[in-house]
């Protein structure tokens, strides 16, 4: 049976990491990293992950603001509220809840954000940085999340073959940039499949580590998984189960328990990749912090 990769204890640490760094820019320069989220309407699931985050903000010492805006607010209501949220030195990391309601582009939110301050990584400065392997901007909280858990597993990428499946642009392609960076904890070779890929099985059969992000509950089976490999699963799918209160279970993109049977190491779903996004969203505050403010990082 493979080893779980518990995603809670990694993040933790990470927390703690991010913590004792703020306690230093507190002590040493006065300043408190600070964290907008912005939420347009109240959908439910979007409340949860933004509470999640503003409740982690403040327990590591930063200045954090929820900012709740009706679910009817015009492009030009959020594009004002982002140029102030630009010009305030308290605040050094902005995030917009994504989606966003249907009369918002997201496209333009994300343009008129400073690139200084969009610690998750969707900015064409920060995405194109992260190509062409610049460390001076942020790398998106999901793919930079897995990086950790691998460097925390003792998972060397190098020189092992990355099968993705999934080409989004929150996961699968910063994946794959991530990952063949010349760097050390990268140089890995990358196969992206994605739902166009004819023959997957072809590939993911040769995968040391395989990442599962394309949004299909329990898609990677056994037999498409050679012995020995990690398994990383980004999914979090609700199925329905009659014996759950409420009404539905959280599974992944892998099937959990064959794939585990031949694994060397997989995360499981919850607790997993989910907590990790949180934390390396959380060093990214701290990085935008000291890069608004001439620090070393």
């Amino acid at each position: 049976m493979a080893q779980i990769i518990d995603g809670k204890v990694i993040a933790q640490k990470i927390h703690e990491e991010t913590a004792k760094e703020a306690a230093i820019l507190k002590e040493k320069h006065n300043l408190q990293p600070g964290l907008v989220v912005v939420l347009i309407g109240e959908d439910p699931a979007s409340q949860v992950y933004v509470n999640m985050k503003e409740k982690k903000s403040k327990e590591l010492g930063f200045h954090s603001e929820k900012i709740v805006l009706d679910k009817n607010a015009t492009m030009d209501e959020v594009l004002k509220l982002i140029d102030k949220l630009n010009k305030d030195p308290k605040v050094h990391g902005i995030l917009v809840q994504s989606p966003p309601p249907p009369q918002i582009d997201e496209d333009k939110v994300i343009e008129a954000i400073d690139h200084r301050k969009d610690v998750d990584c969707f900015h064409a400065v920060n995405v194109g940085k992260m190509l062409i392997g610049k460390t001076d901007g942020f790398y998106p909280c999901t793919p930079y999340g897995i990086m950790k858990l691998l460097e925390y597993s003792n998972v060397n990428p190098s020189g092992k073959h990355a099968v993705i499946i999934g080409r989004s642009n929150i996961v699968g392609k910063p994946m794959m940039s991530l990952l063949v960076q010349k760097a050390k904890g990268a140089d890995a070779t990358v196969t992206v499949c994605h739902s166009r890929t004819k023959n997957m099985k072809e590939y993911t059969l040769q995968g040391d580590i395989i990442i599962a992000a394309i949004g299909k509950p329990e898609f990677l089976k056994a037999d498409m998984v050679k012995k020995g490999a990690v398994v990383i699963d980004v999914g979090i799918n609700r199925v329905e189960d009659k014996s759950a209160k409420t009404g539905y279970k959280l599974v992944g993109d892998v099937a959990f328990e064959e794939v585990s049977a031949k694994a060397s190491l997989i995360t499981p779903v919850p607790g997993g990749v989910g907590p990790m996004t949180i934390a390396m969203l959380m060093q990214n505050t701290v990085k935008a912090c000291k890069i608004q403010n001439g620090i070393k990082f």
